[in-house]
C-alpha cells in the first residue's frame, strides 16, 4: 500500500494546559502511533468534530469516529504495546467494566493536580 493511501494516525487530543495530561499523552505517543493535539491546537475542523464539553476530557479522533474520555483511553491504551493491549483485556473482561470505566476515568481526571505532582512533564 503506498504511503498517500494510509490512514492518518489517530488523534489523541488532551488538555495541554494540564501537566498531567501532556505527560499521558506523551507516554502514548511514545508507545503507540498518535498524532497528538493539545486544546490550544486544534483546528476549527477538529474542534467540530468534538461534544460541546470538549474540554471536560481527553478524546480520541480517528478518521470515522470520536471516542471521548474513559472510551478514549481505553481504545488509545489497547493501541500501545502488547503489555497494555493485555491490560485492557483483563479490563474488558472483568464484570462492570462497561459501568466503571467513566466513573473511574472522572476519578483520575478530576485529581489531575494531584496526579501531575507525581508525573508530568
Amino acid at each position: 500500500m503506498a504511503d498517500s493511501d494510509a490512514s492518518p494516525p489517530p488523534r489523541l487530543v488532551y488538555d495541554d494546559d494540564c501537566g498531567f495530561c501532556t505527560w499521558c499523552a506523551e507516554y502514548a505517543a511514545a508507545r503507540g502511533t498518535f498524532e497528538l493535539v493539545g486544546f490550544a491546537e486544534l483546528t476549527p475542523d477538529q474542534r467540530a468534530r468534538l461534544p460541546d464539553e470538549y474540554e471536560d476530557c481527553a478524546h480520541l479522533l480517528t478518521q470515522d469516529a470520536v471516542y471521548s474520555c474513559g472510551e478514549a483511553i481505553e481504545i488509545a491504551t489497547a493501541k500501545l504495546g502488547l503489555s497494555h493491549r493485555f491490560a485492557v483485556a483483563l479490563f474488558r473482561a472483568a464484570p462492570g467494566s462497561g459501568r466503571v470505566r467513566e466513573p473511574l476515568y472522572m476519578w483520575v481526571a478530576d485529581r489531575r493536580s494531584l496526579w501531575g505532582k507525581l508525573l508530568r512533564r
